[in-house]
């Protein structure tokens, strides 16, 4: 049986999307979610939180969300960590870039606040089945 997923770190910038993902994922999943605003706050509180899955939003200001899995990437915990793109430009040859820069998945935005986590969940038992 895989482990159980538990610790998802979300980062996202824009605080509407945090709090309705947040219900999604703590709510509706019952995970527990460190929520970081930036790449730099990811990368400075992840090591603490040592999340069981990395969600991040694609476009973000000052760093995006392929240089922030980039930067955690390189954070030997981090190396193998499973990390979801959420973003709304899911053009095929978009999802190919993110899938080329390490993620193991794209979940397309606006996203269903009902079926977000279990969305997330199948995705998990994917990678650890």
């Amino acid at each position: 049986m895989a482990d159980k997923l538990i610790r998802i770190l979300y980062i996202e910038d824009e605080p509407d999307i945090q709090t309705v993902a947040r219900i999604a994922l703590e709510v509706v999943g019952g995970f527990t979610v460190k929520i970081c605003s930036s790449g730099n706050e990811a990368l400075s509180q992840a090591a603490d939180f040592q999340p069981q899955l990395i969600l991040l939003d694609v476009m973000m200001p000052v760093m995006d969300g392929p240089t922030t899995l980039k930067k955690l990437r390189e954070l030997s915990q981090f190396v193998s960590t499973p990390a979801i793109f959420m973003t709304a430009k899911v053009q095929p040859g978009e999802i190919a870039e993110y899938l080329a820069s390490g993620a193991v998945d794209v979940i397309p935005k606006p996203f269903n606040p009902m079926s977000l986590s279990s969305q997330v969940q199948a995705i998990w038992e994917r990678c650890h089945g």
